[in-house]
């Protein structure tokens, strides 16, 4: 009775049977395919559509120039103290007065302890200070820091001047008075006053290398009143000749473009100011291509300086504007125009292809799309056909074999749902965007949708959106 009381309480463990229902399933499938979809995307290229719009490149057109002027540098007859009364950019006539030189020093160490009275500027001479203030406020820039110290200089001498025009009133006494031996210095030429010397006098065009483009390399020589000269120093420099030229490097290709326009708008970008040059073209010293643009008026207002930053305001190229990206070269076959046809049912362009059959020649006509037509060539798809096709003439018996093969430059046109190449014409192209001709046979036109990275996809591929 115990035995079987033992055997009736064992127990044995019940397993469900596995319950799956509909939903379940299908939440499952639906679940992978969501991580497939996701992983495909991630490791696929993403073909990217791009909408052909109308416009113009903004091309970099900021050139640094050298100005080469008409200068004569003159020198000092005599050692001593020199002080000036021109203002530097100022026009001067024939003998005026532009320097003295003190050559016992007396004249200086009585102007500093003569009572000579007080000087006081004028409203004439407060309003020079103020402009040159102004213009130098207006054009300055952190990248060109150099020219603070050409505007100090610039000051100094104005302030000098000023200050000798009251020292001049008084030289005859304090001559006499002093027994200073003063060496007036006057213009021999009129033309603009210049306080400084740097080597580029004697410059011109065609002896002009790309060293002398670097500012690197540049040495200034300021010329600053009341300071000790020799005799035979170089004392100031007149610019004597309203015809002028500032000088660029440009690429040989550039160069030409600009000759074929004869005259081109610049703008100084030192002031905004705007101007007509007439271009010239010549090759430097070292075999570099330089570009000469040439003023007639303007050079006062640049008469100090060498190095000038100007732009050249060039007609814009305006067409269809397309990404560098989706620009591709395609091959093709060079099939002459007399072996084209038409035919099939829809009356399309082809060729007629000698085939065999069973050992027996015979013919098909080949449905080809026609890409370009260039000297009598047509440009036709190599997909359909293959090198050393026999080509047959229409209503004749002569034969072509494909042999020959040429390059376009297009896009992928993807306005049917898949990739179809077009050519382009290129009219001008920077680091990123290209502007192409429009409405060109075989071409785009505005509004046209292409892939935006000719490297995600081959011919003939259908877009997925």
């Amino acid at each position: 009775m115990a035995q079987r009381n033992a055997s009736n309480n064992k127990i044995t463990k019940y397993r469900k049977p596995l319950n799956l229902n509909i939903g379940m399933i299908i939440f499952g499938i639906v679940f992978i395919y969501i991580v497939i979809g996701i992983i495909t995307y991630l490791t696929s290229d993403h073909i990217v559509g791009y909408e052909v719009p109308l416009g113009s490149l903004s091309t970099n057109n900021v050139y640094k120039g050298i100005a080469l002027r008409e200068e004569n540098v003159f020198y000092s007859s005599s050692a001593g103290y020199i002080n000036y009364y021109a203002r530097e950019g100022e026009r001067v006539a024939y003998n005026n007065l532009v320097y003295t030189v003190d050559e016992t020093g007396r004249l200086s160490d009585y102007i500093n302890s003569a009572a000579l009275g007080e000087n006081v500027l004028s409203d004439e001479d407060l309003s020079e200070l103020k402009s040159e203030i102004v213009e130098f406020s207006n054009v300055f820039s952190k990248d060109n820091f150099s020219s603070v110290y050409d505007f100090k200089y610039s000051v100094k001498g104005t302030v000098l001047k000023l200050a000798n025009i009251t020292m001049l009133e008084n030289a005859g006494n304090i001559s006499g008075e002093s027994g200073s031996l003063i060496t007036y210095g006057r213009a021999s030429d009129p033309g603009i006053v210049i306080y400084s010397t740097d080597g580029f006098e004697e410059k011109t065009m065609e002896n002009l290398t790309a060293e002398d483009f670097d500012q690197k390399n540049y040495t200034k020589n300021q010329l600053v009143s009341n300071e000790l000269v020799d005799a035979s120093d170089a004392v100031y420099k007149l610019a004597t000749d309203e015809n002028w030229m500032i000088v660029i490097q440009t690429e040989p290709e550039k160069a030409q473009e600009l000759l074929k326009e004869d005259y081109v708008k610049i703008r100084f970008l030192k002031n905004q100011d705007v101007s007509w040059a007439k271009v010239s073209t010549c090759m430097g010293a070292d075999g570099s291509t330089l570009v000469g643009l040439s003023f007639s008026n303007s050079m006062i207002a640049f008469c100090t300086d060498r190095f000038i930053d100007i732009e050249l305001i060039l007609d814009e190229d305006r067409g269809l504007k397309i990404p560098n990206s989706s620009i591709v070269e395609k091959q093709f076959f060079l099939v002459p125009e007399a072996y084209i046809t038409q035919g099939g049912s829809n009356d399309s362009y082809g060729v007629i292809r000698e085939s065999y059959l069973d050992g027996t020649p015979t013919t098909e006509f080949i449905e080809t799309n026609v890409y370009n037509v260039k000297d009598g060539e047509y440009y036709l798809d190599d997909s359909v056909l293959r090198l050393g096709d026999r080509l047959i003439k229409p209503d004749s018996s002569e034969t072509y074999p494909i042999s020959k093969q040429g390059s376009l430059i297009g896009v992928y046109n993807i306005n049917k749902g898949y990739a179809d190449f077009k050519q382009i014409v290129i009219l001008y192209k920077n680091e990123e965007y290209a502007i192409v001709q429009s409405n060109t046979n075989y071409g785009l036109n505005v509004y046209d949708y292409i892939v935006l990275d000719a490297s995600t996809v081959n011919e003939d591929d259908f877009i997925y959106e």
